[in-house]
């Protein structure tokens, strides 16, 4: 669950920095090239992070992700705050998240235990 949340944080997020590009280009006179590469970068590296979350490294990548997107507020203000919104929503999905996962596996541990009582006869364990 962790990983369906935080992927949908990083797809939103991708629509935000691509968003951000002609921003950057027209309010706040950023070199177009570099405006393109940075917000249209980071919109295609969540994208791709978004269907590497299911691996090892892909939490960090998106970890160093919300790093990146606040880092954009020194070429347009506004991403200080905006990406910092993003990186809360980024947090709350992955502590959500986790907590899912946990209360899921205790729930399938329980109903396990409850077929195995019932199997058993119903004989109460001590």
């Amino acid at each position: 669950m962790r990983a369906r949340l935080c992927a949908a944080m990083l797809f939103f997020e991708a629509i935000l920095l691509g968003l951000s590009t002609p921003v950057m280009i027209t309010v706040e006179d950023v070199d177009r090239g570099l405006a393109l590469w940075l917000g249209l970068g980071l919109a295609v590296a969540c994208i791709v992070v978004a269907g590497m979350l299911r691996r090892p490294g892909g939490f960090v990548l998106g970890h160093a992700l919300q790093v990146a997107a606040i880092g954009l507020g020194f070429l347009a203000p506004a991403m200080f705050f905006v990406g910092a919104l993003f990186a809360l929503l980024w947090w709350g999905a992955y502590r959500l998240g986790g907590t899912i996962e946990a209360d899921r596996a205790r729930w399938t541990a329980e109903a396990e235990q409850a077929a195995e009582r019932r199997e058993n006869g119903g004989a109460a364990e001590v």
